[in-house]
């Protein structure tokens, strides 16, 4: 009989609070919008129809916010892992890409190859940050093998994830959208990992279904 498959699904939190689109928000510990809320409810609303065994989650306000809805729901408790916090940015936090361009003289290069090389002053780099989500992933696949496990995080966190268990640099894992409220499921195999789902919204999805049933 062959061994039952783990699997993660990678979940970001929802839309934050206006004032903080399309900066580097990072280490602000941000609240969700009001549409936000509505995609934690949507998200929460999907996940009952999941088989989920375990809960990992970031302790910041934006995901603890994502998840209550579900935690509501009678989900597994939840573990809180703080080194599941999104990157910390350094001194581009609070700042859009315009503004971080102009500031640091930089050229409109690929915002993660500039994480990963540690440009930005005072921030984590790309080996700093996976020394930090590493073991959080290594330990949650030895507790839980067969099973499948929500870790509910943020972009970067997921960006940092898929470079670990596909095997990617993290400037390779810009291929990928990682919306807010998304889920991304990979399935871990002895040697390899295999995504299933990536980047599905059911605030977007399923928004269709929830007017029919009004």
């Amino acid at each position: 009989m062959t061994q039952e498959l783990t699997r993660f699904l990678l979940i970001r939190h929802g839309e934050v609070e206006e004032s903080f689109h399309k900066i580097f928000g990072g280490r602000i510990d941000m609240n969700l919008s009001a549409r936000g809320r509505e995609q934690a409810k949507m998200l929460a609303r999907f996940l009952q129809n999941k088989k989920v065994d375990a809960i990992y989650a970031s302790p910041m306000k934006r995901v603890q916010q994502t998840l209550a809805p579900f935690l509501a729901n009678g989900s597994p408790a939840q573990k809180i892992l703080d080194d599941l916090r999104e990157v910390d940015f350094g001194d581009w936090t609070g700042l859009n890409w315009e503004q971080v361009c102009e500031k640091f003289n930089l050229l409109t290069h690929e915002w993660l190859d500039h994480i990963e090389r540690g440009v930005a002053p005072n921030s984590e780099n790309g080996p700093q940050f996976r020394a930090r989500v590493e073991p959080c992933v290594r330990d949650i696949i030895k507790n839980h093998p067969g099973q499948t496990v929500a870790i509910f995080c943020h972009g970067g966190v997921i960006r940092m994830i898929l470079s670990i268990l596909l095997d990617l640099p993290l400037p390779r894992t810009n291929m990928f959208e990682v919306e807010y409220a998304s889920i991304t499921q990979i399935a871990l195999y002895p040697r390899h990992a295999e995504l299933e789902l990536q980047n599905f919204t059911p605030w977007r999805d399923l928004v269709q279904d929830n007017h029919h049933s009004q």
